[in-house]
């Protein structure tokens, strides 16, 4: 029969139960320990449901800190005991069915939660009571400095009854008078503490300005200071604390004696020195985080000008598939191991070691000689990479990536700027093929951070009218006619100016935009092609037609042919005025499912062109396969055709090529066509058209309508 608790009820009472063991012997409280139990349930009721709550909620944690305090828990010790228990046992009892990594996570914010309520709680309390106790001080002041009209007694029994430490002392540093609090707060004997001088209490830690109020307040310049000091205790361990001394006068207001009262915080530093450490380091590997390492790279940033600083930041090669395939446990021990080697690489003066977060590591140098420890630093922590990690029984290589960024102290750079440039410079590293370093190029982060801005900038461009079109004319070869023109879209950007495809298309298609904006681009060219069809007069060739390019992503989206469709008869123009440029490289490999749209679009009558044709992995017997009734043959062929006499081995390839497409009923188009000897050369070897900057630049669609009416007259 198991012990475990049946339902979540009993097993909330048990969690309540081991919290209560844990805390009650340290406990100032009159409770009995069942009594103390039924006062700690509901605040562990409390604490489960924070911990299964959708949303997490910091309050209900420092809630429960403060109700500890309230419960007479004020031992740092039961602050102590209660954190291990929920670290232990709140999951595992009050968890329920919910994923344990992220339960776990949870139950550390709170634990946070709850110190810093407890402290805040405590600290109030402390200062409550401090603020009697100074009242009464302030008495005892009267008392002291007046000696013949107080009762000695009265002062006596505040003197001694007093929860925190006061002591008293004459101008010259003489200790007259200590109390019973004073004296558990040293650990010491009062015959030893009489007698001595405050001045003898120094401590390292003192700042420069303790002993120059001190020096002000006995010479009667000031009344009162108040400051955080430490005291040595005989046993040589430090005592913290929160001092106030009072300048006490006697009856003529002449200074006669100083008046010092101590609230110990040794406790209360230490587990602010605890939350500062978890809060400024990394909970799983215990490097530094981002927190710190920000903090100390701002520091080296503004040190002295002959100062200069280096940093790598390293990100793993292939750690996802590392947490894909063996489970975030093992990733997370290979952080650790990560982590280790890393600290092990920054040992000299001046070097650190951070996790920015997931996969990612910084390690920072400081000095005159940064920029040439850096490349050492680098070298080190690669080398400290070879190694395989062993987990569950595999060994793991590892690799990284590493962007190196170094620089004079004094600059302009904030931090946020350096690692975004050593971010920029460890994915050069990455695409470069990973397991090395660079250094950063001014011009390559410029260019990255240009083609970001690009990027955000381009979902919004389309709204605002950013886009336009330009068109470039094809040219019948054989009697000079313009039988079409092919669209090319540009961006007019606020700041950079006009845009070529080249800029920003790659970013569209990266980004998904490249859909909405082919679809505008498709659009603006049908109705371009109704209007010119509508404006001159068709000879016997045909119709004009217009191109449109099709970008890979387009290729496959499921509403290519319906847009296509929906937008041929809202614009009220047949098929054939439409031709579809799909780029070679698009098509090789393509199965029946990617050659679909295509071919029901080519049974529709519109046309389909191989742009590009020669430039990918050609493979002729394709072509009978694809829906394709145009070949555009890359310019590449014909660029040695601008001089006489030309290359008889392309003029040989480009022959071929023509009359192997011509056998497949083919039409066979030209790029790149920039001299009268090329277009001449080309019409000889039988090319269809031919487009080109001797015909004519991209340009307005007006400009095609100038070169129609001269074909026309001429």
């Amino acid at each position: 029969m198991s012990g475990e608790p049946d339902g979540p009820q009993d097993r909330l009472r048990r969690f309540a139960t081991i919290w209560s063991r844990a805390v009650f012997p340290v406990t100032s409280t009159s409770l009995t320990r069942p009594e103390f139990e039924r006062e700690l349930l509901p605040l562990a009721a409390r604490l489960s449901e924070a911990l299964r709550e959708r949303t997490f909620h910091a309050e209900a944690g420092r809630a429960v800190g403060a109700a500890l305090v309230s419960a007479h828990c004020t031992d740092p010790e039961a602050l102590s005991r209660t954190l291990d228990c929920v670290d232990a046992y709140l999951v595992l009892y009050c968890g329920g069915d919910g994923p344990h990594e992220d339960l776990r996570a949870r139950s550390a914010r709170l634990q946070h939660a709850m110190a810093a309520g407890f402290a805040q709680a405590l600290r109030e309390r402390t200062l409550a009571e401090q603020e009697a106790i100074a009242q009464a001080a302030l008495q005892a002041q009267g008392v002291v400095a007046q000696a013949l009209h107080a009762s000695e007694a009265r002062f006596r029994a505040l003197f001694e009854g007093a929860a925190i430490g006061i002591g008293i002392a004459d101008l010259s540093g003489t200790i007259l008078e200590v109390n019973d609090a004073l004296l558990r707060m040293f650990g010491g004997s009062e015959q030893g503490m009489r007698a001595r001088n405050v001045q003898e209490w120094t401590h390292a830690e003192d700042a420069p300005t303790v002993w120059r109020l001190y020096e002000e307040l006995v010479r009667g310049e000031r009344e009162h200071y108040h400051v955080e000091k430490a005291f040595y205790r005989p046993d040589g361990t430090v005592l913290w604390t929160n001092l106030t001394v009072s300048l006490l006068r006697d009856a003529d207001g002449n200074p006669q004696y100083q008046l010092a009262m101590m609230e110990d915080t040794t406790e209360r530093r230490l587990l602010n020195l605890r939350l500062r450490y978890e809060a400024t380091h990394d909970a799983l590997t215990g490097l530094p985080n981002r927190t710190l390492f920000f903090e100390r790279l701002e520091k080296a940033l503004n040190a002295g000008e002959d100062q200069r600083f280096a940093l790598c930041y390293l990100d793993l090669d292939g750690f996802k598939t590392i947490n894909d395939s063996l489970g975030h446990a093992a990733g997370d021990r290979l952080l650790v191991e990560v982590a280790d080697r890393l600290q092990s690489c920054a040992t000299a003066p001046g070097e650190m070691v951070a996790r920015l977060g997931g996969d990612e590591f910084v390690a920072l140098t400081c000095g005159p000689d940064a920029s040439r420890e850096v490349d050492e630093l680098a070298s080190r922590i690669m080398n400290a990479l070879l190694a395989p990690v062993r987990i569950e029984g595999r060994e793991l290589t590892v690799r990284g990536s590493i962007g190196i960024v170094e620089g004079p102290a004094g600059g302009q750079r904030s931090p946020a700027e350096v690692l975004r440039s050593a971010d920029i410079t460890m994915y050069r590293a990455k695409s470069a093929g990973g397991n090395r370093f660079e250094l950063a190029d001014p011009e390559a982060d410029a260019r990255a951070i240009t083609r970001h801005g690009l990027t955000t900038a381009l979902p919004t461009a389309l709204d605002r009218g950013e886009f336009f079109i330009e068109y470039q004319p094809l040219v019948n070869l054989d009697d000079g006619s313009v039988r079409g023109a092919e669209a090319l879209v540009r961006w007019l950007h606020p700041q950079h100016g006009v845009l070529g495809p080249d800029r920003f298309i790659p970013l569209a298609e990266h980004t998904g935009l490249i859909v909405p904006l082919g679809r505008w681009v498709l659009e603006q060219s049908v109705r371009q092609a109704r209007e010119w069809r509508e404006r001159y007069d068709q000879s016997a060739a045909g119709p004009l037609r217009i191109n449109v390019n099709l970008s890979p992503c387009q290729l496959t989206h499921p509403g290519l042919v319906q847009d296509t469709v929906e937008i041929l008869q809202a614009a009220g123009v047949t098929p054939d005025a439409l031709c579809l440029e799909v780029t070679e490289s698009a098509l090789i490999g393509a199965d029946d499912d990617l050659l679909k749209p295509l071919r029901r679009l080519a049974e529709m009558g519109v046309d389909i062109a191989l742009d590009d044709f020669g430039t990918g992995y050609s493979n002729l017997a394709n072509l009978r396969r694809l829906p394709v009734s145009v070949l555009k043959l890359d310019r590449s062929f014909t660029q040695s055709m601008q001089q006489f006499p030309a290359d008889p081995v392309d003029l040989k390839i480009v022959e071929g090529i023509v009359s192997l497409a011509h056998s497949l009923d083919l039409a066979v188009t030209v790029e790149g066509v920039e001299t009268g000897a090329q277009a001449d050369q080309l019409r000889i070897l039988g090319c269809d058209t031919a487009q080109g900057w001797y015909y004519a630049r991209p340009g307005p669609p007006d400009r095609l309508h100038e070169l129609a009416l001269v074909d026309a007259t001429g």
